[in-house]
């Protein structure tokens, strides 16, 4: 079996069901800038605690490329949030999985992992799979919701990064833990301070406080078990195996929330999921 590749799989559950309470608070009216603070009001003092207790929080200079991540993360849940307050779940979040294309693409040109055939047919398919799932269910057929679409998109890009970052954070023989918690600590004061610059107070909404923890708690599990995965793997097959949480995501959005899931829609999940498997098995 692939090195890392359960830890990879185990980290899609997390993610996927992160997606899942993600889509929940905003069905509560809540803004994204509140809801990406109050799980980083969990996910800091949790991350951090547990770092501790294991011994695992080791400080250094490859702990930076946690906080690197803590920055190009927030830009990507921030703005992930924002997509799902316009646009479909089984829709943002598929596109928003795709992040793992910005860590291959990074992977391959900078730290040397091979681009075998198998790859390129893989890169093929996502992007397909991205085209497929533009149309918006309530929208004519063809269109799409710009504004969610451009929230997605740069969240996508901040979230590639970050995977990114974390290969290199390990790779400077940082320890997981360490770069989760360097990265929490940097992640929760922007996402505070955000709040406080908008609204000159820190008010939460009740009604999100349940999805908000259940976020932050699938997002310290799902995150410390890739980065175990990544420590003993390739990055460019076990962080798009990690990604696949967005089929579990789409399929409770059509289930739950009464979500269209047009024939376009079940195609491109089906492509992306022939992606997923190439990058495994490359």
């Amino acid at each position: 079996m692939t090195p890392g590749l359960g830890h990879a799989l185990c980290a899609m559950l997390f993610f996927g069901l992160g997606d899942f309470f993600i889509k929940r608070s905003a069905a509560t009216g809540s803004h994204a800038r509140h809801y990406v603070m109050m799980q980083a009001w969990v996910f800091c003092p949790a991350m951090t605690l547990y770092a501790l207790a294991t011994g695992t929080l080791v400080l250094g200079w490859g702990a930076l490329w946690g906080c690197a991540a803590g920055i190009a993360s927030y830009v990507a849940f921030y703005n992930f949030g924002r997509s799902l307050q316009g646009g479909a779940v089984s829709t943002m979040a598929p596109i928003f999985r795709m992040n793992f294309t910005v860590a291959v693409v990074l992977a391959v040109l900078l730290l040397g992992e091979t681009l075998s055939a198998a790859k390129l047919a893989a890169l093929a398919c996502t992007f397909g799979a991205v085209w497929l799932l533009l149309a918006e269910p309530a929208a004519t057929r063809g269109t799409v919701d710009w504004k969610s679409l451009t929230y997605v998109l740069i969240a996508t890009l901040g979230m590639g990064l970050a995977n990114f970052f974390y290969k290199m954070g390990l790779l400077h023989s940082a320890t997981p833990e360490t770069i989760m918690t360097a990265q929490a600590w940097l992640f929760c004061p922007l996402a505070t301070l955000l709040v406080w610059i908008n609204d000159r107070n820190l008010k939460t909404p009740a009604s999100a406080w349940p999805y908000a923890a259940g976020t932050g708690v699938c997002l310290l599990f799902g995150f410390v078990i890739l980065l175990h995965g990544l420590a003993i793997g390739a990055a460019s097959v076990l962080v798009p195996v990690a990604q696949m949480g967005f089929v579990f995501t789409a399929l409770a959005g059509a289930l739950l929330f009464k979500e269209a899931l047009t024939m376009r829609k079940r195609v491109g999940l089906v492509v992306a999921v022939a992606a997923l498997a190439l990058f495994a098995v490359a």
